[in-house]
C-alpha cells in the first residue's frame, strides 16, 4: 500500500542522551504539530536528523529502532556535516541570501561540496524507505537538492516539495555561485510550495532567467515532465492555541505576571534571535515612541522575550551584543524604582508562559525585516478569547498577506513603526474587536490542518494531471512492435514534423538547414515503394523547397498552407486571403522595436515574431504582452495566435498541419503510421491520425500522443532502424524472386 514520506531536515523529536541514557523530546514547531497526525498514520514515515551526531554503531541501531516505533527514521550526520552543511551552506549561505541579506553570505566550495554529500545522504535514506509509488514530501532550503536526486532514483514518486522560508527576487538569487543546480534540484518536485504568491512569482522569474523554462498559469513543463508551482500559506493548531489561553494553568501565570508588571500596557515581542526579525529596529522605535510620547511613561512596557539561536557565530554574537547594549540603555535613561520600560528576557518559554503572555498583552509588536511567513502573529491572535488587542504587523512577513486587520508597517519606516504603537495604544476596544475577530476567523479558518490538507490535495491533483496527459516511452518492446507493423504492412505513411523532431531548434531559423545524413535518410525512406513520407513544417514553402525538395517525399509547409507531393508543385489545400496581413505586421514591427534581438518572418499566410535571441525572461514578459493583444484583435477575427517555440505566429483560423494530414490519410492507403511531433503545434497531427497509428512527442511534456522520445536524435535513429529492416525485408525478397 503507497505511504507517505515525510523529509526534513530535523525530526519531531530532539534526540538527547543523559547519563548513558538515550530520550526523545517532542518537537512544538508548527510542522510537527501540523503533521503530526499524518506521519502516524499506516505504514507513513517521517524522516530527517535526530538532532544529535551519534557515531557509535550499536547506538545508531538503538535510535533507529526505537524511532521506528513511533513512525521515525533517523538520518545520522557528522559533525563536519552539521558544520558545513547545515550551519555552513544552509545558515550562512542560503539564509541570509533569502532574506534578503546578501552581504552577510558565505560563498564556500566546501560548504557547498558538504551541502551536495548531504543532501545525498537523506537521498539514500529515503531511497532504502520508499517505494515507487509512494509520496514524498520534503520540506525546506536545507533540502533544496533532494526532489532530483529522488526523481532520479524514484522516477514515478510523486515529490511534493514545500519552501519555509522566503525566495528571494531573482537580481539577489543570482548572486549564488550555485544558483542554477539549486533550481533543478526544486524542479525534481511535481509541486513546489511557498508561503506567499511573491515568493512564488520569484522562483518562477528565476527559473525562466536561469533555466531557460517558461510557465504558465505555475506550470512549468521541462520538455520531459510537468510540475505546478502554488502558493500555500501556512497556518497554526487554533484549536490549541485558544484553548490553551483559557486553561486554568494559563489563567494562574497570568496572575502572577501581572502582579509583577505594574504597566497599565503591555507590548509583547517574542523573535529567535536573528538579524532577519528587526529587533534592534524595533527598539529604536520604541525608544522614540517613549521620547515623542512622554504621557506613557509609567504606563506602558515592552515585554521582549527574545529564543537563543546560534550566539556562538560571530554575527549573532554582534546582534545579542547590540539587543542587550540597546536594552540597557532604554531601561537606563527611562526607568526607575517602579517601572522599567523594557522587559527582556533571553530564554525560550514553554507554550503555557507565552500563552499567558499573548493574553496579557494589549499589543504584539511583529516587526521582521523579512520573513516566510511568521506564526507568532498568528498565535497571538489565537490566544485572545475577549478578541481584545492589536496586532502591528511588518509587510515583509508573509502573514501580512492574510492578515490586512492588522496595523502592517513597513520596518525600515521608525516613524511609522511609533505611529502605528500610538494608534495600537489608544485604539478604542470596539475597534480592537471588530479587526481580531476578523483575523480568528480567518486564522481559524486556514489553520495548520487546513494548510496540509490544501497541500496534499493539490499534489495528487497535479499527479493526475501529469498522468492524464502522460505518455509511454517508446521503449525496446514498443519498438519491437512496432516494427512488426512496419515489416507487415504492405503501405504505410509517415508524418515527420521537421524542427525539433528531425532536427534540433536554432537560434536563428534559416541555420536549421539539413545535414547530409538527415537528407540520406529521408531520400532511402522516401525511396521504398511502400513509404508515402511527409514532412511538415510551419516554416516557408521556399525554405522547404529549397533544403527538400528534390528528394522523393512530400511535404506539408506553413502549418498546413502549402502543400507539395513527389514530383509535383506547391498548392493550397484551401482559398486563404491574406489582407489581414498589413494590420498585424504593425503590431509586430512595434514589439520589434520595443524588443532588442526579436525580428519578423514573413510567410505567404502568416507572420511570425521570434524571440530565440532576447534576453531571458524579456522575451517571455514581450510574447504575453504581444499573445494577449493578438488574441483581443483576433476574437472577431478568422485569425489564430499561436504561442510556439520561442515564437509568435499568427495565422488564418482554419489552417493547421492536422487538417493537412488529413488529405494524405483521405487519398493514399496505410496499412502503417507513424507521426512525430514535438510541440503543442503538432497536437492536430495526433488527433487527426487514426487510433491504431503510432504517434510519437518528442520530450516528455503533456501530450495526446501515445509515445514519447527525449531527444529528435533518438527519432532519427529508430527512422534508420526502420530503414535497415526495410533493406533486409527487400534483399529478402529479391533472393526469394531470384
Amino acid at each position: 500500500m503507497a505511504k507517505l514520506i515525510i523529509v526534513s531536515n530535523r525530526l519531531p523529536v530532539k534526540l538527547q542522551e543523559t547519563e548513558g541514557e538515550l530520550q526523545y523530546k517532542t518537537s512544538e514547531g508548527g510542522l510537527a504539530t501540523g503533521l503530526g497526525s499524518i506521519y502516524k498514520e499506516g505504514d507513513n514515515l517521517w524522516i530527517g536528523w535526530p538532532g544529535q551526531v551519534v557515531e557509535d554503531a550499536e547506538k545508531q541501531k538503538q535510535v533507529i529502532a526505537e524511532l521506528q516505533k513511533e513512525s521515525m527514521y533517523p538520518v545520522f550526520l557528522t559533525e563536519a556535516e552539521i558544520k558545513e552543511y547545515y550551519e555552513g551552506f544552509s545558515n550562512e549561505t542560503l539564509w541570509p541570501t533569502f532574506h534578503y541579506f546578501s552581504q552577510y553570505a558565505v560563498y564556500d566550495q566546501q560548504f557547498w561540496d558538504t551541502y551536495v554529500q548531504a543532501n545525498q545522504k537523506f537521498c539514500d535514506e529515503v531511497v532504502k524507505q520508499a517505494d515507487p509509488d509512494d509520496t514524498i514530501w520534503v520540506h525546506d532550503y536545507q533540502l533544496l537538492l533532494l526532489p532530483s536526486m529522488l526523481r532520479e532514483k524514484l522516477p514515478d514518486c510523486t515529490i511534493g516539495f514545500f519552501q519555509h522560508i522566503p525566495f528571494p527576487s531573482y537580481e539577489v538569487f543570482r548572486l549564488l555561485p550555485w544558483r542554477k543546480k539549486l533550481l533543478e534540484g526544486m524542479l525534481g518536485s511535481d509541486l513546489v510550495g511557498f508561503h506567499t504568491y511573491d515568493d512564488m512569482r520569484h522562483f518562477l522569474s528565476s527559473v525562466n532567467r536561469l533555466v531557460g523554462y517558461g510557465s504558465m498559469h505555475g506550470w512549468i513543463n521541462t520538455g520531459n515532465r510537468s510540475l505546478l508551482v502554488d502558493s500555500f500559506p501556512m497556518g497554526i493548531d487554533y484549536e490549541k492555541y485558544s484553548q490553551t489561553a483559557v486553561s486554568e494553568e494559563v489563567a494562574k501565570r497570568e496572575a502572577i505576571y501581572r502582579s509583577n508588571l505594574k504597566a497599565d500596557k503591555l507590548i509583547i515581542s517574542i523573535d529567535r534571535l536573528d538579524y532577519s526579525k528587526g529587533i534592534p529596529k524595533r527598539l529604536e522605535a520604541f525608544e522614540k515612541f517613549l521620547e515623542k510620547y512622554p504621557e506613557f511613561h509609567d504606563r506602558v512596557t515592552l515585554v521582549m522575550l527574545v529564543v537563543p539561536s546560534r550566539d556562538e557565530v560571530e554575527k549573532y554574537k554582534e546582534l545579542k551584543e547590540e539587543v542587550d547594549e540597546m536594552v540597557g540603555r532604554i531601561n537606563g535613561k527611562y526607568s526607575h524604582i517602579d517601572w522599567n520600560p523594557i522587559q527582556y528576557f533571553y530564554r525560550s518559554y514553554p507554550l503555557e508562559t507565552l500563552s499567558a503572555f499573548y493574553r496579557m498583552a494589549d499589543v504584539a509588536l511583529v516587526t521582521p525585516m523579512r520573513d516566510g511567513m511568521n506564526l507568532v502573529c498568528k498565535e497571538y491572535v489565537a490566544s485572545k478569547p475577549d478578541q481584545t488587542g492589536v496586532l502591528i504587523l511588518s509587510e515583509m512577513a508573509g502573514a501580512s498577506k492574510e492578515l490586512s486587520d492588522a496595523i502592517l508597517i513597513n520596518p525600515n519606516d521608525t516613524n511609522q513603526m511609533v505611529e502605528a504603537l500610538y494608534q495600537a495604544l489608544t485604539m478604542p476596544v470596539e475597534e480592537q474587536k471588530v479587526h481580531m475577530t476578523s483575523m480568528q476567523e480567518s486564522i481559524k479558518r486556514y489553520n495548520i490542518h487546513h494548510w496540509v490538507s490544501m497541500f496534499m490535495d493539490r499534489l495528487s491533483y497535479v499527479k493526475i494531471k501529469q498522468l492524464s496527459m502522460a505518455t509511454s516511452y517508446l521503449d525496446t518492446a514498443t519498438f519491437q512492435e512496432l516494427t512488426y507493423s512496419y515489416t507487415a504492412a504492405s503501405s504505410r505513411l509517415f508524418f515527420l514534423e521537421y524542427d525539433g523532431a528531425l532536427i534540433d531548434y536554432k537560434n536563428r531559423p534559416l541555420m536549421a538547414n539539413p545535414s547530409d545524413e538527415l537528407i540520406e535518410l529521408l531520400h532511402k525512406l522516401g525511396s521504398d515503394p511502400k513509404n508515402k513520407v511527409v514532412v511538415v513544417s510551419s516554416r516557408d514553402k521556399d525554405n522547404m523547397e529549397d533544403w527538400l525538395g528534390d528528394l522523393n517525399i512530400d511535404i506539408i509547409a506553413e502549418h498546413g498552407v502549402w502543400i507539395k507531393q513527389k514530383s509535383a508543385g506547391w498548392q493550397t489545400v484551401l482559398s486563404l486571403m491574406d489582407d489581414w496581413k498589413s494590420d498585424i505586421r504593425l503590431i509586430l514591427e512595434l514589439y520589434v522595436d520595443r524588443t532588442p534581438g526579436s525580428f519578423i518572418e514573413e510567410k505567404d499566410y502568416s507572420l511570425v515574431w521570434h524571440y530565440r535571441k532576447v534576453e531571458t525572461g524579456l522575451g517571455d514578459l514581450r510574447a504575453r504582452e504581444l499573445v494577449s493583444h493578438l488574441n483581443f484583435l483576433a476574437t472577431n477575427s478568422n485569425l489564430q495566435v499561436l504561442d510556439g517555440q520561442m515564437a509568435v505566429e499568427v495565422k488564418a483560423q482554419e489552417i493547421n498541419k492536422g487538417k493537412a494530414a488529413s488529405y494524405w490519410l483521405g487519398k493514399y492507403p496505410h496499412e502503417f503510421v507513424l507521426a512525430i511531433g514535438d510541440d503543442w503545434g503538432d497536437e492536430d497531427i495526433f488527433k487527426a491520425m487514426p487510433r491504431e497509428a503510432y504517434t510519437v512527442k518528442i520530450g516528455n511534456g503533456s501530450s495526446i500522443a501515445k509515445y514519447h522520445l527525449d531527444t529528435c536524435q533518438e527519432a532519427r535513429w529508430m527512422l534508420s532502424k526502420l530503414l535497415r529492416l526495410s533493406n533486409s525485408e527487400q534483399a529478402s525478397d529479391a533472393m526469394m524472386t531470384g
